[in-house]
């Protein structure tokens, strides 16, 4: 899929698509745990890691690219959607810790 693509911008949109939808999940299971629905939460924490795992193996094939030697240009399209991955990566963990708060308050 990566390789078809060269523009930086349309791989960075690929990236944001992605980790947005990796966000968006994992938030749901958040609401799902709040809402003492443990089932679902897992569900969704699996289904938000396939997406964040794709957003991170596209950015990866920039960093080989690069490393590679060839040139990949810096876009602010680009640094968006590396913060965007952040983001989702270290939301993500912190949804997962506050699941576990809302486990042990239920019991």
């Amino acid at each position: 899929m990566i390789e078809e693509i060269t523009d930086v911008n349309m791989i960075a949109f690929q990236i944001i698509s992605n980790v947005g939808m990796a966000k968006s999940t994992v938030m749901e299971a958040l609401y799902a745990a709040k809402d003492g629905d443990y089932a679902l939460a897992e569900e969704k924490l699996k289904e938000s890691k396939q997406y964040f795992v794709e957003g991170h193996k596209i950015h990866a094939s920039l960093i080989q690219k690069e490393a590679s030697g060839e040139k990949v240009e810096v876009t602010l399209i680009l640094m968006h959607a590396e913060d965007q991955l952040l983001s989702a990566e270290t939301i993500a963990e912190l949804v997962k810790e506050m699941i576990e708060m809302y486990k042990k308050f239920d019991k």
